[in-house]
């Protein structure tokens, strides 16, 4: 097997360093908007994952302002009328998406195929990844939460989604104002086959 060289480890080490410095985080500047180009930038990145026959399933609505109000409270109207949660989680649900200054939604379209509407979400939280990592890059915390429901029919008509998307992560962004420890990782187990 070939050396990597001198390139080579430069840019992965750079990749690594970025992937390890990425954490779940919502201790951001309230204050500061995030431009929505830049938001604009990172939906743009998440595209660049893989998918499979080319299904380009993500899905992305951008949540600002008193939008984000507008977010929760139709959440939570969803989860009212399908009875679930309580009121507690429904009234935290209500303003949950004020805690960073722009709130992403991100779904995934249907296929189909049982095998490549799997894939599609798989394809979609690929992309969510590219974006944190992204987020991470020019300095922003982010926080990707998995949503109460995954097909509010209210919700996805808000966001601009058809009916049969289903919601894959609602992503908190905001500008970082300190910086989180890493946690302790398990120890990595490999298997090895060689014959």
């Amino acid at each position: 097997m070939a050396a990597i060289d001198d390139d080579e480890r430069t840019r992965f080490d750079e990749f690594s360093n970025l992937a390890r410095a990425r954490r779940t985080s919502m201790i951001v500047d309230q204050e500061r908007e995030v431009p929505l180009d830049l938001i604009a930038e990172l939906c743009g990145l998440a595209t660049w994952a893989p998918s499979h026959k080319k299904t380009w399933p993500w899905r992305f609505a951008v949540f600002t302002g008193d939008g984000r109000a507008r977010l929760g409270n139709t959440m939570a109207d969803e989860m009212e009328r399908i009875d679930y949660g309580d009121e507690i989680r429904r009234a935290k649900t209500r303003t949950k998406y004020l805690r960073t200054p722009a709130t992403l939604v991100v779904g995934c379209a249907p296929h189909e195929n049982e095998m490549l509407h799997d894939e599609n979400r798989d394809t979609v939280a690929a992309g969510i990844q590219n974006l944190l990592l992204g987020a991470t890059a020019l300095g922003l915390a982010s926080f990707w939460s998995t949503p109460a429901i995954t097909q509010p029919p209210a919700v996805l008509d808000l966001c601009g989604f058809d009916p049969d998307d289903r919601l894959v992560g609602m992503i908190y962004l905001g500008w970082a104002v300190q910086e989180c420890p890493a946690p302790d990782r398990p120890q990595l187990p490999i298997t090895h086959i060689t014959s």
